[in-house]
């Protein structure tokens, strides 16, 4: 067996384990700076819109790409006669071809006019421009519709994880780690720069997938480690599902990079060998996804699912037991490591033993013989005197008849005993 699946097997048994809830604190601080670098980062960035979204006119032309392609079309734009167009968007796509986007433009007026431009900075001819129009309808219906798509996602995701659970706090736990990783998303999207086009909706929308893919992996061990909780005293709720986590981790850890390293591929291809297009949209989102997603399901999630059970009047009566049988356990093993009935030897008190009998029977916890102890008066040390009765004695109160008296065994030499 490798050293990592060792490793595996180890955390799986519990004989090497992490405190994942322990340290929870320590994990929503960390989400909660990053959550805070992304609004940041979408109030002074903010987000930049495709055209598909906001309308707008999209020209390509095929020219050799070179380092002063880009300044020098952005010039011939704003020099085409054409109003408001600095705030144009060009980029190269490969080696060999240019994309410019701009505002809405008049398809008899100004179309022409940018067109005319393109070739001739491109060195072609104007019907070797291609173009499309896209209006800002369309746009505002593609955003409604994405905005509707995910709130009904959302809305089945609550009520699945709901009834396949049974249990409302996981599906909150699970919708609040979706709202972190969507935030996460969008936040590098701001960060980097890159277009928001359909295809990043689309990723999205995939990423909440993964996200909650890792979530119901990691509350399924959860439930199946707290199923008969209640009515034992070995573990709390926190350590049951801090035993989960680490029997899941591997398996998170396997999945998240066997998923990550095809679309990191994805991302280089797209960011830098093509440069642009919807394949770079959607490979940033799915990449950032699946690794905040991985991250959520075991740092956020479940620690918030412990934090809201613990509140429960069952699972804080459960903590108190296990302490109390603890506490009775500690309470049996001596300083010096010998297990055994805990007496107290004070100067002029005679021992008193941790359990006492009451008059059920039953016998008292350590805590109530302290009690009885330190009620006690303190008496002199007595002196016991033990006699042994002789062995043809009967014990006393039990009548004894002398015809049917049992022989007792003789104690005398076998050579002298009767034949």
């Amino acid at each position: 067996m490798s050293r990592f699946g060792r490793i595996g097997h180890q955390l799986y048994t519990g004989e090497l384990s992490y405190d994942f809830i322990g340290r929870r604190r320590r994990w929503y601080l960390v989400s909660a700076i990053l959550i805070a670098i992304s609004i940041a980062a979408l109030l002074i960035f903010k987000l930049q819109p495709g055209i598909e979204f906001q309308g707008g006119a999209d020209f390509r032309v095929h020219t050799t790409v070179t380092a002063h392609t880009v300044p020098d079309m952005r010039a011939a734009i704003e020099n085409s006669g054409v109003p408001d167009l600095q705030d144009s968007m060009i980029n190269t796509i490969g080696n060999n071809e240019v994309r410019v986007q701009t505002r809405t433009l008049d398809p008899v007026n100004e179309v022409p006019k940018v067109r005319s431009a393109i070739a001739q900075e491109a060195g072609t001819t104007s019907e070797n421009v291609a173009y499309s129009l896209i209006g800002a309808t369309w746009g505002s219906q593609i955003t409604t519709k994405a905005l509707i798509a995910l709130v009904v996602f959302l809305v089945l995701v609550t009520l699945v994880i709901w009834i396949y659970f049974r249990n409302g706090k996981m599906s909150a736990a699970a919708l609040i780690a979706l709202g972190h990783d969507l935030i996460l998303t969008v936040g590098v999207y701001a960060l980097v720069g890159f277009t928001v086009t359909p295809a990043t909706l689309i990723g999205v929308l995939t990423i909440l997938g993964y996200s909650l893919y890792d979530t119901v992996v990691v509350f399924d061990k959860v439930r199946e480690n707290t199923r008969d909780l209640k009515s034992s005293t070995t573990r709390t709720y926190s350590e049951a599902a801090n035993l989960a986590v680490n029997q899941v981790l591997v398996r998170s850890i396997n999945t998240t990079v066997i998923g990550v390293l095809p679309v990191a591929a994805l991302l280089f291809a797209g960011a830098f060998i093509l440069g642009e297009g919807p394949l770079k949209d959607l490979a940033l989102a799915l990449f950032v996804g699946m690794v905040s997603g991985a991250y959520s399901s075991i740092f956020i999630a479940t620690p918030l699912l412990v934090q809201m059970r613990e509140r429960e009047p069952e699972m804080q009566k459960l903590t108190a037991r296990v302490a109390s049988r603890r506490a009775r356990e500690a309470a049996k093993v001596e300083p010096g490591g010998k297990s055994g009935p805990r007496s107290s030897t004070s100067a002029g008190r005679s021992p008193v033993p941790v359990a006492l009998a009451g008059e059920d029977g039953a016998e008292d916890d350590g805590a109530e013989a302290d009690e009885r102890a330190a009620e006690t008066p303190v008496a002199a040390p007595l002196s016991l005197s033990i006699t042994r009765a002789p062995a043809d004695q009967p014990p006393p109160g039990r009548p004894v008849n002398d015809a049917v008296r049992r022989p007792q065994p003789q104690h005398r030499p076998r050579s002298q005993r009767k034949k």
